[in-house]
């Protein structure tokens, strides 16, 4: 390939003209406007698919641009692309990783299932400002040619994938799973402080045995911690890069070796553990790795739910509800009723986690969707999975700081619900017998006295009862020990 002479200039971002220009494709001419840098098969996409307000994220286009400078790099090295071609890419592909080009991609995420239309999207804006860059038109493809040059050893069937993986995991890892830990470690700092506070348990909503405040709040912390585990175990299938099996797998007009190169340089960009996929039929046939990942944010979204559902029953009242919990009073919770506060952080994360459990069900349906060589069901599997991470990461930030670390407890409503309750006979019944240990409940409950009013009428000694009904004493193991598991520095 004979090199372009011309050094990359530095070209401020913006085209500077207003109207249209023409450009080309195999279908033809076309019109786009010329205050952008995209072209032909952009712009027909634009016509053809504006379809509602959803449009394909902007992470996809930031990983598109590792996938398209590290093929330029991979492509310069090996003498397929000459060098000012491939600094221009390069630096083009630069930025739109920084999102220095976010508004030259507008499509929606209802397009073509493979998402040729995005990929093409991104050949073209790189294509034309690397020539812009070389001191070309915009729209003439000279020097450097969407398909020839951007493209090269490329297809959307692998490389639209390889975005949604890199896309996935740099927001998974970098956002999703640190805003997870910090929640857990604000619950694990709760439990700690209330080790000691002795409360009422409950099972089928009914009062139960007692157990004590950080005892129930580090059962919080695992619930959260297993599930952030598991999440991140799922990210394993996704550094598996589909990139070097261009349209069916079998790696046509891409060079020996352009998959392994491409994903070690996509790893060393990004700083994350990418290799090529083994079996490049099954990385572009299916969408497994993805629905994995759907999965976990899932299973994130369950535990999420269970938390913040048990702190706003906890904190129901204040004066006809549990009350046990004292919520922070972020804003005013009602238009008509004055001095109302309601528990919004947690209901904004339960809406949450119902979207995060019906967008895993379509990515999981999606996932099925596979046909000989290609899953077509493509964008929108990147657009829930990306969305769920997302909101569940900004969800469990605002939980944190909002909620859970202002939160305090309601001593007196806590010690008054222990003092009252039935179920502390539990303690007597190896001492007095199933049988006469559920009459003393009974009658306490049908007669509205105490426990210990009920146990001595049956007959049960003072200095018995004060010895074997004592709150203290019936809670789990060693108050020191909550059995939790120090989440790890690691975020993938």
């Amino acid at each position: 390939m004979a090199a372009h002479r011309t050094a990359v200039r530095d070209v401020p971002i913006g085209t500077g003209a207003t109207g249209t220009r023409v450009e080309t494709d195999s279908m033809g001419r076309i019109d786009v406007p010329a205050e952008h840098y995209w072209g032909a098969q952009t712009q027909r996409s634009l016509i053809h698919f504006s379809i509602g307000d959803d449009h394909m994220p902007k992470a996809v286009y930031h990983a598109y641009g590792y996938v398209k400078k590290a093929a330029a790099l991979v492509n310069r090295r090996a003498g397929r692309l000459d060098e000012e071609r491939a600094a221009a890419i390069v630096r083009a592909a630069d930025e739109v990783i920084a999102g220095e080009l976010d508004g030259e991609f507008p499509l929606y995420v209802w397009q073509t299932g493979s998402g040729t239309q995005s990929n093409m999207n991104v050949n073209e804006v790189i294509g034309n400002r690397a020539s812009q860059l070389l001191g070309g038109a915009l729209g003439s493809k000279r020097p450097v040619h969407p398909n020839d040059h951007v493209n090269m050893g490329q297809s959307s069937n692998d490389t639209f994938p390889t975005a949604m993986h890199i896309a996935t995991v740099l927001e998974v890892s970098g956002h999703l799973l640190r805003n997870v830990d910090q929640l857990a470690q604000a619950i694990e700092d709760k439990a700690v402080t209330w080790v000691d506070v002795v409360k009422t348990g409950r099972t089928h909503l009914q009062d139960a045995t007692p157990i004590t405040v950080g005892e129930e709040w580090s059962g919080y912390v695992a619930q959260l911690r297993d599930a952030r585990a598991r999440t991140a175990e799922s990210l394993s299938a996704v550094h598996r890069l589909a990139a070097g099996g261009t349209a069916v797998g079998t790696g046509l007009n891409a060079p020996d070796g352009f998959g392994e190169q491409i994903a070690a340089e996509i790893a060393e960009l990004t700083g994350r553990p990418f290799v090529t996929a083994p079996n490049k039929y099954a990385a572009q046939g299916s969408l497994d790795a993805m629905v994995a990942v759907g999965a976990g944010l899932r299973g994130l979204a369950v535990a999420l739910m269970k938390i913040a559902n048990d702190m706003r029953w906890l904190a129901s009242g204040p004066r006809a509800g549990l009350h046990e919990l004292r919520l922070p009073a972020n804003e005013p919770g009602s238009s008509i009723m004055p001095g109302k506060v309601n528990p919004t952080q947690q209901e904004a994360m339960v809406m949450v986690c119902l979207q995060v459990i019906g967008e895993d069900a379509i990515v999981a349906a999606a996932g099925a969707q596979g046909n000989f060589e290609l899953n077509a069901m493509r964008p929108i599997i990147i657009n829930n999975v990306l969305h769920s991470a997302r909101i569940l990461a900004d969800a469990c930030e605002k939980l944190r700081r909002y909620s859970v670390e202002g939160t305090e407890l309601d001593r007196a409503r806590i010690d008054d619900y222990v003092g009252r309750s039935l179920m502390l006979v539990t303690a007597l019944s190896p001492t007095i017998g199933y049988d006469k240990a559920s009459a003393i409940a009974h009658k306490a409950d049908d007669e509205g006295t105490t426990l210990r009013e009920a146990a001595l009428a049956l007959g049960v000694a003072a200095a018995d009862f004060d010895r074997i009904v004592d709150p203290a004493t019936m809670v789990g193991r060693p108050r020191h020990d909550l059995g939790l598991d120090r989440p790890g520095a690691d975020h993938t």
